[in-house]
């Protein structure tokens, strides 16, 4: 353990004084990029220097095993330095665990109404707000893309962006099928009705990540409708985007200006074609995804919303609470800390089944 953590620590040394450097301080680029890592490993770092007290400790307590007076006291104290070892130590490979590089992109969320109707759509727009205000909640910025509403203000499809730093990783969780349980409004006989959503959290593409050949591209332009502000549907504004070889169809109207929604909808275009590409790379390694908590696909059902009786339930790690109103406003934060704890922990026990095979 010690030889994987001395390499952190000096980098860590590095970073301070990196930071102290005028060259860096005179780079808001550099200094920008350093002081975020700085603040990752912080954490680390303090659990590194723990663990290192604690085992500084266990050797001075094992010194006054010799000495009669002291050696019942040191061994009681041994036993208690053993348990905070032991923790320690599962908490370093936690923290060890490699990091998605995806989870450091912006996201584009993609809410789309299910089985159920119009209760389905009204439901799907609840979901948007409960994911934008949790979005917002972590410091990052919402743009609506793409929206198709209903008569009764529910929506059938809505495409949001969610930038900053981590916002993939931050959202991936929502990624899949929601169930609602509850008595619609229309409902005259009282009788709960089961409606579903689906929530796609997918990573930014840039340019870099998909190419995409202008020629493979069929571009219509046409006036926007519904609502957008006065002056929206003087001009041509709204955009779609045809991929030929793909059939993918992609549409924005939420801006005035035309650039603007072209830029928007190639950049959800090429946000779709590498989640497609993930999705096939996914499927050649079905087995080690399926272990995965986030694999979100969109025919996994991860949670239930039962408004009878106050619950919310994730079935990927059997997570209840009976805080409905606060999960729906948007505080997820309990619930995505129990997911990305069970995420972890499975990538240890996968971690660890590699190692065992690998020496049998």
């Amino acid at each position: 353990m010690l030889e994987k953590l001395e390499p952190l620590e000096k980098e860590y040394q590095t970073l301070e004084q990196q930071l102290a450097d005028p060259a860096v301080l005179a780079n808001p680029t550099a200094y920008q990029r350093i002081t975020k890592r700085y603040a990752e490993m912080g954490h680390l770092i303090e659990t590194i220097r723990a663990y290192k007290q604690a085992l500084a400790q266990r050797e001075e307590t094992r010194e006054l095993l010799s000495d009669p007076e002291l050696e019942e006291i040191a061994r009681a104290d041994l036993e208690e330095l053993e348990g905070r070892i032991r923790r320690l130590e599962g908490e370093l490979e936690l923290l060890l665990l490699p990091k998605d590089p995806l989870d450091e992109k912006n996201a584009i969320v993609e809410v789309r109404a299910g089985t159920g109707g119009e209760e389905a759509a009204l439901f799907a727009a609840e979901l948007r707000d409960m994911i934008m205000e949790y979005a917002r909640r972590g410091g990052y910025r919402v743009e609506v893309l793409d929206t198709s509403l209903t008569d009764l203000g529910g929506v059938s499809k809505v495409v949001f962006g969610v930038s900053g730093p981590g916002a993939y990783g931050y959202l991936k969780y929502e990624a899949g099928v929601h169930r609602v349980q509850r008595v619609p409004a229309t409902e005259t006989q009282g009788r709960i009705h089961t409606s579903t959503a689906t929530v796609a959290v997918m990573p930014e593409a840039e340019e870099v990540d998909v190419e995409i050949d202008p020629a493979d591209l069929e571009i219509t332009v046409s006036r926007a409708s519904g609502p957008g502000g006065q002056g929206v549907n003087t001009t041509d504004s709204a955009v779609q985007v045809l991929h030929k070889p793909t059939g993918l169809i992609v549409s924005c109207m939420e801006s005035r200006s035309q650039i603007k929604n072209k830029e928007k909808a190639l950049s959800i275009l090429r946000t779709r074609l590498l989640e497609m590409k993930r999705a096939e790379e996914a499927a050649k390694r079905r087995e080690s995804r399926l272990a995965q908590i986030g694999a979100g696909e969109r025919s996994e059902k991860i949670r239930t919303y039962n408004f009878p009786q106050s619950r919310v339930t994730d079935h990927r790690i059997g997570f209840t609470t009976h805080d409905l109103e606060g999960v729906l406003s948007g505080d997820l934060s309990k619930l995505h800390e129990a997911l990305r704890k069970a995420d972890q922990e499975r990538q240890l026990e996968a971690l660890s089944q590699s190692a065992a095979s690998q020496s049998a």
